[in-house]
């Protein structure tokens, strides 16, 4: 897209970089007369939309070139390698009913079938067998592999059945013969041993119960002066209580987990990857999703088109259709995408998600035959345009041109531009840049369930802590969901299961009290400048929440200094504070912005806290001035511009220790030396130690040094603590960290307890979904109440 904006005109790129919400009809209507006149435009549509061109196409050639290196790998026995091959060769292979070369593609799925029963990867292989037969039911081979993998499963019964199929269907003497030998011996193991094997039954894709609520949660939408609309509470509601479950309007995966998350449900992507029939781009985790994703869905719904109440208009896009059977099949999201074109793959993902919104009430007006005029759906959504930089406009502006280009090179005469078309298209794409959420999953950094926590052998180098992070893999338009406000302390939280939103209270929530969410930022995570640049640069608003509006002792000690004397509690802050006449305190946090906060409720502060608190609160003086540097209880000084060189220089000695995959033990005792600093200038409750505490930790633990590494564990956790609250859920992934090193000191008692305090607070945030949400859980729980290995 930089030739299209580098083509732009000055005096045209000034016009819509200084016009307004209310001057977008003329701003696109002549950019598109423009861009209509310029050969490059036509050149850069073509690229995009031409199947000739195009590289998502199937490449029968490419396909057979792949199966013949995962042949070869396979017989290196580098199954690992051979199962990529085999992926990528169906990937590439004609697998629909027009152009579908039937032997090839049962072969690859056959072989990728036997690659991954090596592997031990038994329900993967049993699928792909099963896919192997759809394609050629007569395939003696495909009979032959699930025979072999339901005997590795000790299913014998059904390895039975499979192989007298394989042994009908072989032609030649010499299979015949081998499947002879496996069934002979299969029915003597069956003989002695019994059918003592697990189901092969999968149950991938399938639904995901959200029952056990013992009461209905109703919430409704409201308007306040400070923070507009957003959701409240009708009731009383419980800690822990289900408050709102919702699909997505549309969703898209980010560009990131295109190769390791699957396109309709976003849950890590399988060893047996399923790809779209038509085209290379997307994969899926199962036959379900590849299917829900491709449009086999029947569509009986009225032709007023609604999401969760939300009515959506489309307006000045005419559709023009011959009138067809409400029963017919209707897109899911990838269809209009597919057949060539390869624009979905090359565009931003926000501007693809705008094209699924587009297409869906495209395809819906053209099932019920109606002519009716639109131009984008007008959700009920900000959109926040005026607000945006200048560059945002022009870009959005240009990509809102070529993504009704690429649509009408799909629906053709179906679909007739109007002079309103773009603005309102440009709204759209500015709503799912201020709206759209982010479902994520949890990624865990130790290496997975299958990290092995053993109280003899792990203590020895190498190992890690067990630990997760969260991973953004895909953006969704979620209407009412959208609706719910920020707050830097919420009283909700969200999770994904599938692609359905979840949002679940995590404190009791009094009648006619806001029910908010977090958009990201949170108090404790993030000092109150931070927060309110993130939330200001990503969705256009300055936060007002409690943590926000109140001054948040979390946010007077994350970022300090400690008092020169010794056993003063006082914090040395960068920023300058003083106390008001109205009993305010003011935050000057450099430059010309000033935040005005209501002083704090201390007597809810825990104890540590609440004599922090007393030392700035508790002086009569009400017109306290707090200057940088200063401390906040006894007024001694100390250079800021000094400590915080200092601290930085410090703090990033210890982080080398992250850096290194290979740990130098010899970095350890350099690093215990820079927090020795770093004690001495950051206040005890700061970030900065808490971080690098857990760091150090990290080290002690892939030097084998477990005890250690409990004790800086334990010291990070205590002044998290002091800056969350202890029932936060970041408390909780922390004390996972202090369990497996606990197991590994073969601290069981001590392990237990840990995980009991972790395991109560996931409860409260995800209810009986955690362990769906947090794979490693049930493996942690069996280890400890277990005297055996078990994996974490």
């Amino acid at each position: 897209m930089e030739r299209l904006k580098s083509a732009v005109p000055a005096e045209l790129r000034r016009a819509v970089g200084e016009g307004t919400a209310a001057d977008l009809a003329a701003t696109t209507s002549r950019l598109l007369a423009f861009f209509d006149s310029l050969p490059l435009f036509h050149q850069v549509m073509r690229e995009l939309t031409d199947p000739e061109l195009a590289l998502c196409r199937k490449d029968k050639g490419r396909a057979v070139e792949l199966k013949g290196q995962g042949n070869a790998c396979f017989s290196r026995r580098e199954f690992g390698e051979a199962l990529r091959f085999y992926s990528q060769a169906l990937r590439h292979a004609p697998i629909n009913s027009d152009g579908i070369d039937v032997n090839l593609v049962s072969a690859i799925y056959v072989n990728r079938a036997s690659t991954m029963h090596k592997l031990g990867l038994f329900k993967e292989s049993l699928r792909d067998c099963d896919r192997a037969i759809a394609v050629s039911h007569n395939y003696s081979k495909a009979w032959y592999r699930k025979g072999m993998v339901n005997a590795s499963l000790k299913n014998y019964s059904s390895a039975v059945r499979d192989l007298e199929v394989a042994l009908h269907e072989e032609m030649t003497s010499l299979g015949k013969s081998n499947i002879e030998q496996e069934l002979k011996s299969i029915l003597q193991k069956q003989e002695n041993i019994g059918e003592v094997g697990t189901s092969s039954c999968d149950s991938m894709g399938a639904d995901l119960p959200l029952a056990g609520q013992p009461q209905k949660i109703i919430i409704e939408s409201i308007s306040t002066p400070n923070k507009g609309r957003g959701m409240t509470s009708t009731d009383d509601i419980p800690p822990a209580s289900l408050v709102h479950v919702e699909d997505p309007m549309a969703a898209i995966i980010m560009k990131s987990s295109r190769e390791t998350h699957c396109h309709f449900c976003f849950d890590e992507a399988p060893a047996d990857i399923v790809f779209c029939p038509s085209c290379t781009i997307p994969i899926y985790c199962s036959k379900r999703c590849q299917e829900q994703a491709g449009g086999d869905i029947s569509c009986n719904q009225d032709a007023h088109l609604e999401y969760n109440g939300h009515a959506m208009t489309l307006a000045k896009l005419s559709i023009t259709s011959s009138c067809k059977s409400p029963s017919s099949k209707v897109f899911a999201e990838h269809r209009h995408e597919c057949g060539g074109a390869h624009w979905a793959a090359v565009l931003p993902a926000d501007i693809v998600l705008a094209g699924r919104i587009m297409a869906q009430y495209i395809e819906k007006r053209v099932l019920y035959g109606k002519n009716v005029s639109i131009s984008s759906t007008k959700l009920d959504l900000v959109h926040h345009y005026d607000q945006h930089s200048p560059a945002n406009k022009l870009e959005s502006q240009i990509y809102a041109i070529v993504l009704l280009s690429c649509l009408q090179n799909h629906y053709g005469s179906e679909l007739l531009w109007t002079e309103d078309s773009l603005s309102q298209l440009v709204l759209l794409i500015f709503q799912i840049k201020v709206n759209s959420i982010a479902i994520v999953r949890m990624k865990s950094m130790d290496g997975g369930p299958e990290l092995i926590v053993n109280r003899d052998v792990s203590a020895a180098e190498g190992t890690n802590m067990c630990s997760v992070e969260q991973v953004r893999v895909a953006q969704a338009i979620y209407v009412s969901g959208s609706l719910f406000n920020h707050s830097c302390w919420p009283n909700v939280h969200a999770y994904f299961l599938s692609r359905t939103l979840v949002l679940r209270s995590t404190e009791f929530i009094k009648s006619g009290s806001p029910v908010e969410l977090s958009y990201g930022p949170q108090a404790g995570e993030m000092h109150l400048p931070d927060r309110q640049k993130t939330l200001l640069e990503n969705y256009y608003f300055s936060c007002q929440c409690s943590s926000c509006a109140e001054l948040n002792l979390s946010d007077l000690v994350m970022n300090s200094f400690c008092c020169p004397q010794r056993n003063c509690l006082g914090a040395i802050s960068e920023s300058t504070y003083y106390r008001s006449k109205e009993n305010f305190v003011n935050v000057s946090l450099g430059g010309s912005y000033v935040y005005k906060l209501s002083l704090p409720d201390i007597s809810k502060a825990g104890k540590d806290m609440e004599k922090v608190a007393r030392s700035v609160f508790g002086n009569s003086d009400a017109h306290l001035n707090i200057d940088p540097g200063c401390c906040m209880n006894c007024r001694s000084q100390i250079d800021v511009l000094s400590a915080a060189a200092t601290s930085h220089r410090e703090a990033s000695k210890i982080d080398r220790l992250k850096e290194i995959t290979l740990l130098d033990k010899t970095l350890i005792p350099e690093a215990l030396q820079s927090l020795k600093q770093l004690k001495k200038l950051r206040h005890p409750y700061s970030k900065a130690l808490a971080q690098a505490e857990d760091t150090i930790a990290e080290a002690f633990v892939k030097a084998g040094d477990q005890e250690q590494a409990q004790k800086h564990c334990e010291a990070s956790i205590q002044i998290l603590e002091k800056l969350y609250h202890s029932k936060h859920i970041a408390i909780a992934h922390e004390l996972i960290k202090l369990v497996s090193v606990l197991l590994s000191l073969g601290d069981m008692a001590g392990a237990a307890a840990t995980f009991a305090r972790a395991e109560a607070i996931f409860s409260l945030y995800y209810g009986s979904h955690m362990e769906k949400i947090l794979a490693y859980l049930g493996a942690l729980r069996r280890a400890v109440t277990s005297e055996s290995t078990v994996a974490c």
